[in-house]
């Protein structure tokens, strides 16, 4: 696999086409005087190609070839501007900013398009920016913040002592949601039950989230939609940040990143090191946060290696070492009473590589990715170990028109798990070849069509046949909507959030002669309104219908009281004989006045079990049917910022039939920034919601206690705070 990769890397790198640079002039303007704003910044994309206007407002860009481009345009005190255009020759544009902080446009990465968001008929959530910074100090440690407070999204912690979770969008399974880095798959499988705990925020540029199937460009397993996490790129301009965090609830976090970008050489590193004391603020003598440590490093190396081809080789390290359960067990006093804990240790290695050659008007991107994780559940009188090797190669060729965007490609993804202690036959290799095709083709100006196609042939599960559609509708500059649905699939594995809530105690191994794959159909349609009343005050409301039937869904007979310990209870996997019905809606308003901004978000998540075996018709249990999110800040760029945050979580129906306790929770966020440092303080739940003060959530006897379901936070009220130093 080295050989065949260095030598791909040579043959493509050399595979370069003699071209004439283009020329592109760009005049950036005040949009209301006319006036020219010199010291503008201008960036080109794809290729960083960037500088300043001078004293006139004018700059001059050098592309390496005629095609499809992104242009940002930004200015102290004016929105940022980006604009898609085709270059062909000696090209001219004026670009007029306004002043105010509209929502800017975002250029995204998961539709692989070279198109800005405001433009691609998929729909795209992006969490960017100031956005994105200001979740990092919340919690430093993982993403759980950047997801779980987004609308439609929930964490779904599995176990009560270890804090395990996984991500639910829309009300469906966390297994049903690819989680990717810069497109890589690199968190599935075996690997996806500590993923979104063990991926630090603080070297991500943005994130972002496409809710239903996309499973066109991403194949099986984007049923209930995906997550792409984008990493810093390197910048001319050295970049060079440290982070330290602590916390009230005994943990502390510490990390740093540097990027920087040399004329043939760019390059990031990032490293954290994560750790958490036990915690038990409700004297339960168990923990509700676990000890853990770990250690995580994301090195890349960017070659320029000339002005259209660029190859990107990295690596990903992640080691942990978590353990929950009896509080005296933890600190190494066990005794006759005091004897449960639940012991994971895992690690993570991981390649990635990508090339990307550029044409006239079209993009070749070759990638590839090798992941390994090895971990070990260890309880009392048990444990569970296991490996799993996989691979993901791509190549995609983009060819961009005028009006027309063609997406093509083929994928080999490879998946191997292999249990080592207790081998119950549960091993399974997985080989996927796929193929898509994609096109989006402007009908009209107010009309943007997108069709696509995949084929995946799956060594056990046979052939899928994947289409997708979605319509981008302009009705003017302030309303526009969106309509699309497609298909998706997912192949069995033994690797849900109940087999994880059991420690994959007594699980059987799928039964490969009668288990089918997991089928879906799944459709949205939303509108969004964007204005600004009274001149002063910059609006948008964005309204999401959606709904998704999944097939042959997988399931397994867990009781209402999870006992971990020793049990004789036998899990069996099944195809359920009815389908799994999620729909919805979610309504997300954003107001901006001057330095305040203003979040509302409502999410109304209905699904169904329609199977025997259950109670038909019942809800999927701790999903929340109605949430809402409300948060407003106050920034002065640069210098300050405060944030007050609430979200109301509604009941969730518990799987013996009742229903959890509605509860609110609220926080406070503050940060003074200087030139080099900042300094942050952060209070989450200050009302001290925890589920023990409703239930008790431990049960006896203590020696091998049960659990109830986690459906409210544990740790209650907690403080954290540090600083960030920017050199």
């Amino acid at each position: 696999m080295k050989i065949f990769l260095v030598s791909l890397w040579l043959t493509l790198s050399t595979l370069t086409i003699a071209q004439g640079q283009i020329t592109l002039r760009i005049l950036v303007q005040d949009a209301e005087s006319g006036k020219s704003l010199p010291g503008a910044t201008v960036v080109l994309m794809p290729g960083q190609i960037g500088t300043t206007t001078d004293a006139i407002g004018s700059a001059t860009l050098i592309a390496p070839a005629a095609g499809r481009y992104l242009i940002t345009c930004s200015f102290v005190g004016y929105e940022n501007h980006t604009d898609s255009l085709t270059l062909t020759g000696n090209d001219s544009l004026t670009v007029k900013l306004r002043e105010g902080e509209e929502l800017e446009e975002v250029v995204v990465t998961s539709t692989r398009s070279n198109r800005s968001i405001d433009d691609i008929p998929t729909r795209i959530e992006a969490i960017t920016g100031e956005e994105l910074d200001e979740k990092s100090n919340m919690r430093p440690g993982d993403i759980r913040m950047q997801l779980n407070e987004s609308t439609g999204i929930q964490v779904q912690q599995t176990s009560p002592v270890s804090a395990n979770a996984n991500i639910r969008i829309q009300g469906l399974d966390g297994r049903y949601t690819q989680i990717l880095q810069d497109g890589l798959p690199l968190y599935s499988g075996f690997a996806s039950g500590l993923s979104i705990l063990q991926i630090p925020p603080l070297n991500l540029r943005q994130v972002e989230v496409i809710k239903g199937s996309a499973s066109t460009l991403y194949g099986g397993g984007a049923i209930a939609g995906l997550v792409n996490l984008i990493t810093k790129r390197p910048t001319e301009k050295q970049e060079l940040s440290f982070m330290m965090n602590g916390t009230t609830a005994k943990g502390l976090d510490l990390s740093g990143f540097w990027g920087q970008k040399f004329k043939k050489v760019g390059v990031t590193l990032f490293a954290a090191r994560n750790t958490q004391q036990e915690y038990d603020p409700a004297e339960t003598t168990f923990s509700a946060l676990p000890n853990y440590e770990r250690y995580t490093v994301n090195p890349k190396l960017y070659f320029y290696l000339n002005p259209t081809a660029t190859l990107v080789v990295g690596g990903m390290g992640n080691w942990e070492d978590r353990i929950g359960g009896d509080m005296q067990v933890i600190k190494g006093q066990p005794d006759n009473t005091h004897q449960y804990y639940e012991r994971n240790r895992s690690q993570r290695l991981a390649s990635q590589l990508q090339f990307d050659k550029r044409f006239e008007r079209s993009i070749l991107t070759i990638k590839n990715s090798i992941s390994y994780f090895n971990r070990t559940i260890t309880q009392p009188g048990y444990l569970f170990g296991g490996h799993q090797v996989a691979s993901f190669t791509e190549a995609s060729y983009t060819h961009s028109g005028e009006r027309s965007e063609w997406i093509g490609g083929a994928n080999l993804w490879t998946e191997q798990f292999t249990e080592d202690k207790p081998n119950q036959g549960r091993n399974y290799q997985y080989t996927t070849v796929g193929a898509f095709l994609q096109n989006n083709y402007e009908i009209q100006p107010w009309l943007t069509l997108e069709t696509g196609l995949r084929g995946d042939y799956h060594n056990r599960y046979g052939f899928f046949t994947l289409p997708r559609v979605s319509a981008l509708f302009k009705f003017s500059e302030k309303l526009t909507s969106r309509l699309g649905g497609g298909l998706g699939y997912k192949a069995p594995t033994i690797f849900t959030e109940e087999a994880e809530s059991v420690a994959f105690r007594n699980v059987r191994p799928i039964d490969q002669q009668t288990a089918q794959a997991e089928t879906s159909l799944g459709a949205n349609f939303d509108v969004n309104y964007r204005t600004s009343l009274f001149d002063v005050l910059d609006v948008s409301v964005n309204q999401l219908f959606f709904y998704t039937q999944l097939n042959h869904a997988l399931v397994i007979d867990v009781p209402a009281i999870i006992t971990p310990g020793p049990t004789t209870d036998i899990y069996r996997f099944a195809n359920a004989d009815g389908p799994i019905d999620s729909r919805g809606l979610e309504t997300n308003l954003r107001i901006g006045y001057e330095d305040f901004k203003f979040y509302a978000g409502y999410s109304l998540v209905d699904t169904r079990r329609r199977y025997s075996g259950v109670n038909l018709n019942s809800a999927v249990p701790l999903t929340a049917k109605h949430r809402v999110n409300l948060v407003a800040v106050y920034e002065l760029e640069g210098k300050f910022r405060l944030g007050l945050e609430a979200y109301y979580i509604g009941q969730k129906p518990l799987s013996n039939g009742g229903n959890s306790q509605p509860y609110w929770l609220m926080g406070v966020m503050g940060e003074r920034r200087w030139k080099h440092l900042s300094i942050f303080i952060n209070f989450e739940n200050i009302l001290n919601i925890r589920q023990d003060r409703y239930q008790p959530v431990v049960l006896p006897p203590l020696p091998h206690p049960s659990f109830r379901e986690v459906w409210a936070p544990l740790e209650g009220f907690v403080a954290n705070g540090g600083l960030k130093i920017f050199l």
